[in-house]
């Protein structure tokens, strides 16, 4: 993980106009090179990524084979009335969030990631302070503006437990890789300890098996377990010496009694109303009250009560068979992907994915679940009345009643946007008895899904109309044919019965501290215009794409750069209907069908494919892309969402080639700011920098696919990019 301090003072005021590329950065310590892109619908991810991450999604028919109304079809009007939407668009009034904040500031119970130590140097804030745009790029580097400066916190295979053996890629071991920083980061949260020190928590969401493993050095019985036990989460202490503003470190002091690894065999106990059902029990776990281990983890939350949300994603590819599939799981089965073909073969090693032999496991992924950083020797928990899909994350708002609202997003083409409402109210407070209160806070409530409407209001305000369709709570099932159990575990089946919008791969959905409005990622999709027609929330079904900075820019059929959705509760974040508009059409600026909330198409950085979002404690948008189509590597965009400057995006930070850019987290009064890279690689032969070309041939890519060109890394155990990063600025 890095951070950036400042080290030149910054320009006085941002360019206006086209961004250019700023100063050249001091060198920093090399990085994990690149893997070149595939192109197509999957941007400008690699194969690899494609295959080890999602387990391909976008090559295999869409899960979602309802006739719901797609969002494309919703959003279409609402294009035609965009010129008139900014400025005034912002004008709708913001709803106090009491006790809720996000990880940057932590909510009354007491969990604030900080403000600068009394004395301590005080960097410029990156919510107000102008900086040059990071111009659309290809290095195979960050870049970040000038004035900042970035360095390196955390690293695949660093030492987490006390005495985890140093890392050595020719003697990993899965009891190694238990007690080491996993691999293939995304979310990354904050809860402060004090001024200057904190514990930081990351998702290892997925492994690159022909990344990690010099080629004949390991067998595949060996890889699987190494690989399983890289997954899941990592909780460390880090602090700043000597309180310098934004720069962090590793902790050596008592403080790593916190430091934790959560693997792919961690003990976790299931709560809420599906735990104990026999949908959940296995020949390893009959109570159906256990469950080994956490996989995907893709985005979360920090919840004001000091824990963190973590969401199971992609859980679908862990599981495979070379036997047959029980009829009886056959539905449940092809609505969430899950299949008898894996590229894993996990199931070889251990039966529980073996789906002949145990079909129930798959039931036991697919949840948000909770860790409590601040009580390492406390079980995790799967939270089952949050739903089981396919989870970015998911993010706690504090109604004015005090009821807790947890918004989440199904990232899957054609999927939904939910929401939970807690049946019990948070209690402020940091003392032990009211966190063991707010711990329960997700056990019992109220699962919804959302509907958009383009309702043709003409105003130039509002771009249409949404519902929230109750699913269930923990008592009663609303779905005809459904038990509660089977709502919870079959939640994708549930939302189809129920005429729920189909969007396009909803993401990270989060609300705005600031505003009280709630902003989701819809990254993408391809098939939009084909199998997916359009609406008034989904209006493009052609996009405009490049290969590279400068090139010509090209049609393409669907949805290929994604939106950002902006949806106003109506009656507070508890109440059952809500007001949306698309805040940004994403794409280069120079493509017709772009948008950014109205302000000049002109003055704007391109932004492809958006992921995750944060804010800052102004209530500026911070956006995270994935999978950029439009020649550019992927960044971090900075974007106001009020005021007169409302929807100017600017590019914060560009990742190296092929590299995702996850996260992202503004802490520390608005002077530091926390970024994951991952997947970064270049090329199509992988081999490893220190070892002969000849000891690690080409690999051959699946399917239509062709195989890795050229990745290099540096000498494993020295910083790799799979790593969060942190950017700060100092004067």
């Amino acid at each position: 993980m890095t951070h950036l301090d400042g080290i030149t003072p910054p320009s006085s005021a941002a360019t206006d106009g086209e961004p250019t590329a700023p100063p050249a950065p001091p060198a920093p310590r090399r990085l994990l090179p690149l893997l070149r892109t595939q192109g197509g619908p999957h941007g400008n991810r690699s194969w690899a990524t494609c295959l080890y991450r999602c387990g391909n999604a976008c090559d295999h028919p869409e899960p979602n084979t309802s006739g719901n109304e797609h969002v494309q079809d919703v959003i279409r009007s609402a294009i035609a009335r965009r010129t008139v939407l900014g400025g005034a668009a912002a004008g709708a009034g913001a709803m106090v969030l009491g006790g809720f904040a996000t990880t940057s500031a932590a909510a009354a119970g007491g969990y604030d990631a900080g403000a600068s130590a009394a004395g301590a140097v005080r960097g410029k804030q990156v919510s107000t302070d102008p900086f040059t745009p990071v111009a659309p790029n290809r290095r195979d580097a960050l870049t970040v503006p000038a004035g900042y400066r970035l360095n390196v916190v955390a690293a695949w295979g660093d030492p987490v437990v006390p005495g985890a053996p140093a890392f050595d890629v020719y003697r990993q071991t899965p009891e190694a890789a238990a007690q080491q920083f996993g691999y293939n980061n995304d979310y990354v949260g904050v809860i402060s300890l004090s001024t200057t020190k904190a514990l930081l928590v990351c998702n290892h969401e997925y492994t690159n098996e022909e990344v990690m493993f010099p080629a004949g050095e390991y067998t595949a019985e060996e890889i699987r377990r190494i690989a399983l036990m890289s997954h899941g989460m990592s909780v460390l202490a880090v602090e700043r010496p000597n309180a310098t503003a934004g720069h962090w470190v590793r902790s050596a002091s008592s403080n790593v009694r916190y430091n934790r690894r959560i693997t792919g065999e961690t003990p976790f106990v299931v709560d809420g109303p599906v735990a104990g059902h026999d949908r959940l029990k296995t020949s390893a776990d009959p109570t159906g009250k256990r469950v080994l281990g956490t996989l995907n983890n893709c985005a979360g939350g920090t919840t004001p009560w000091g824990t963190v949300l973590s969401g199971e994603e992609n859980f679908n590819q862990y599981f495979g068979t070379a036997g047959t599939i029980p009829s009886t799981h056959a539905a449940s089965y092809r609505r969430y992907g899950i299949s008898a073909s894996s590229e894993r073969g996990w199931y070889q090693t251990w039966d529980r994915f073996d789906l002949a032999k145990e079909p129930n496991e798959p039931n036991r992924f697919g949840w948000i679940v909770e860790i409590d950083p601040l009580a390492p020797d406390e079980p995790p928990v799967k939270h089952t009345m949050l739903g089981r899909f396919k989870h970015e994350g998911a993010n706690i708002a504090i109604a004015p009643n005090k009821k807790v609202v947890a918004y989440m997003g199904d990232d899957e083409r054609g999927d939904y946007l939910y929401r939970f409402i807690s049946k019990d109210t948070y209690r402020e407070g940091t003392d032990p008895a009211s966190r063991r209160h707010n711990k329960q806070l997700l056990s019992k409530g109220a699962l919804y899904v959302a509907k958009l409407t383009g309702d043709g209001l003409e105003d130039g305000v509002w771009d249409g109309t949404g519902q929230w369709i109750l699913l269930a709570t923990d008592t009663v099932s609303n779905v005809p044919g459904m038990s509660v159990a089977d709502v919870l575990i079959d939640t994708r089946l549930a939302a189809d019965k129920m005429g729920p919008t189909r969007m396009d791969r909803p993401e990270d959905v989060e609300p705005n501290p600031v505003n009280g409005r709630v902003y989701a990622a819809l990254t993408n999709n391809a098939n939009r215009g084909s199998s997916y027609p359009a609406d008034e929330a989904n209006p493009v079904t052609r996009s405009m794409v490049r290969s590279a900075p400068g090139a010509e820019l090209t049609a393409a059929s669907g949805n290929r750069n994604g939106y950002v959705l902006e949806m106003q509760p109506v009656g507070g974040h508890t109440g059952g209907t809500f007001v949306w508009r698309l805040l940004l059409v994403c794409g280069d600026p120079a493509a017709p069908e772009t948008y950014f909330a109205g302000y000049p198409k002109d003055k704007v950085s391109p932004i492809s494919c958006p992921d995750n979002v944060a804010f800052d404690s102004k209530g500026n948008l911070w956006v995270s892309t994935d999978g950029n189509v439009i020649g550019s590597n992927d960044g971090i965009f900075r974007v106001p969402v009020d005021g007169p400057h409302r929807g100017k995006v600017e590019s914060f930070l560009t990742t190296p080639i092929g590299a995702e850019a996850c996260g992202p987290l503004i802490t520390h009064g608005d002077r530091t700011v926390w970024v994951a890279v991952q997947h970064p690689g270049r090329g199509r032969h992988v081999r490893l920098a220190h070892r002969p070309v000849a000891a690690h041939p080409p690999l051959p890519a699946p399917g239509r696919r062709g195989g890795l060109e050229g990745l290099s890394l540096t000498p494993l155990g020295a910083e790799l990019s799979r790593t969060p990063h942190l950017v700060s600025r100092r004067t």
